[in-house]
């Protein structure tokens, strides 16, 4: 049995080249194989949002606060709140982050394939992000 106390993991700021505006990282879970699962509480501020990106085992987000949106390409841009739960099938090239005007925070849960549990994709337009 491991412990990780509250606290004991420092927080992160989301790298610009993967993320747009000011995003908190706060780590979670990283399994040590053979086990796969990570997670992290991302917190997005007003505007902030992650780039495209997919995920080789697919990803389930868990809104936990605020209100913000999420895309799958090809699909509308979606509005989620506190207590939904999302799922992106394997290899979904999709996006999630705050609104304009509100923050939001998620629990991100995902398993790593050889290692890698995303692949990172362009940023989102603004034009993407504003739904035009």
């Amino acid at each position: 049995m491991e412990i990780k106390r509250a606290g004991s993991q420092p927080s992160t700021q989301g790298p610009a080249q993967y993320f747009s505006g000011s995003v908190r990282i706060d780590p979670l879970i990283k399994s040590e194989e053979p086990a796969r699962v990570q997670a992290a509480r991302v917190s997005f501020e007003p505007g902030a949002r992650t780039a495209w990106h997919t995920h080789p085992l697919g990803q389930t987000l868990i809104v936990m606060s605020g209100c913000g949106w999420a895309q799958r390409w090809g699909g509308p841009r979606e509005e989620i709140r506190p207590g939904d739960v999302i799922w992106f099938p394997p290899g979904e090239k999709h996006w999630h982050g705050a609104t304009e005007t509100t923050a939001m925070t998620h629990i991100a849960v995902q398993e790593a394939l050889d290692g890698k549990p995303v692949d990172w994709l362009e940023q989102v337009s603004q034009e993407q992000y504003s739904g035009l």
